[in-house]
């Protein structure tokens, strides 16, 4: 057992130690699953042979007098655990969703009862805020100086009505910029406790925005054209899929390939070669290419001119362009060296 694993559970033991009837202490115990799995008022009403609010009523008597001697300081072995706890959420940034801080404090991934003892004994330590969890925040622990529950919600809140606004991710220096903060790592500590945002390679959305929370496939080729900014052919495309942080990334290039083809989001501009139609690319043969770009421009085109345009949304070789340009019964040549669209039968 580590250090800090030796501090917490001294301080749960002796913070029990104040709560005198063994009813008591078994009916916290099992609030706050210290033993095992958290269990509901009428669980314990049930176990006990009394009312689910008198369960009620005896826990948040037991709660206020465990504040009120906190307090005081006369639980000595919580204060080493205060200062633990402070100490790792000053470098997490001031507040933290309660797995990650049990994570870091009992450096290992934190068991149900480790987290649960981090948790009771926030519900009552003057130096340490609780959220508790909801729709809309995880379950968090802070530095009470740096805020109550109900500033702490107020600042969660304002980064998502920010994000909101923004209407596309943002990184943290662009939060920094609209937010009044000392550090930015305040404000992603801070935007880790709502549910309502979600982050992928320090950029930050809406929990419910692909580009930074993708739950299938489709979504997870988006996020990595979007981020490299330039058409992929499908195997690199796969290739990044399963060198990335995504969960669930070992995915076969056939189900990509396939997805691709599927999706209007990605057009084939070349052989395996796959572009975002947000950035103006269109779907359609080389042939179809040419007619649009010719009846956009209204008049004639030099061959030069269409190839160079062509080539600004197909990946393909100029000899591709020059063939479909043949087509009689598309395009016809109205001088040497000029193209306009054919003339449609009646």
């Amino acid at each position: 057992m580590n250090q800090n694993a030796e501090i917490l559970k001294n301080a749960i033991k002796g913070s029990l130690n104040i709560v005198e009837q063994d009813r008591e202490k078994e009916i916290i115990s099992r609030r706050f699953g210290l033993k095992g799995s958290r269990e509901t008022l009428e669980q314990i009403g049930e176990m006990l042979s009394i009312t689910r609010e008198r369960v009620r009523q005896l826990e948040k008597a037991i709660l206020i007098r465990l504040q009120i001697t906190a307090e005081d300081n006369k639980i000595p072995e919580l204060l080493a655990a205060e200062k633990i706890l402070v100490r790792n959420l000053t470098e997490m940034g001031r507040v933290a969703k309660i797995s990650d801080l049990a994570d870091k404090v009992y450096e290992k991934k934190a068991s149900t009862s480790e987290k649960s003892g981090i948790y009771f004994i926030a519900t009552f330590s003057k130096n340490l805020t609780v959220i508790e969890e909801s729709d809309k925040y995880h379950t968090a622990i802070g530095i009470a100086e740096y805020g109550d529950t109900r500033t702490v919600k107020e600042r969660i809140d304002k980064i998502v009505e920010i994000i909101k606004n923004n209407k596309k991710p943002m990184t943290l220096d662009e939060l920094d910029e609209a937010l009044d903060y000392e550090h930015p790592s305040y404000i992603k500590a801070t935007a880790s406790i709502s549910k309502q945002l979600a982050t992928l390679n320090d950029i930050w959305g809406l929990a419910k925005w692909p580009s930074v929370n993708p739950k299938n496939i489709r979504d997870k080729i988006f996020v990595i054209l979007e981020s490299h900014k330039e058409p992929m052919h499908f195997s690199a495309i796969a290739k990044e899929i399963k060198e990335s942080n995504f969960k669930r990334k070992n995915v076969t290039m056939q189900a990509i390939h396939n997805e691709l083809i599927k999706d209007p989001r990605f057009i084939l501009i070349g052989r395996g070669i796959y572009a975002l139609s947000s950035w103006g690319y269109k779907k359609g043969t080389i042939a179809d290419i040419i007619k649009s770009i010719l009846e956009k421009s209204g008049e004639p085109m030099t061959r030069e001119e269409i190839v160079k345009q062509v080539l600004k949304t197909r990946k393909v070789k100029e000899t591709t362009i020059l063939l479909n340009l043949q087509n009689k019964k598309l395009f016809k040549k109205v001088e040497k060296n000029l193209y306009t669209v054919a003339d449609q039968p009646n």
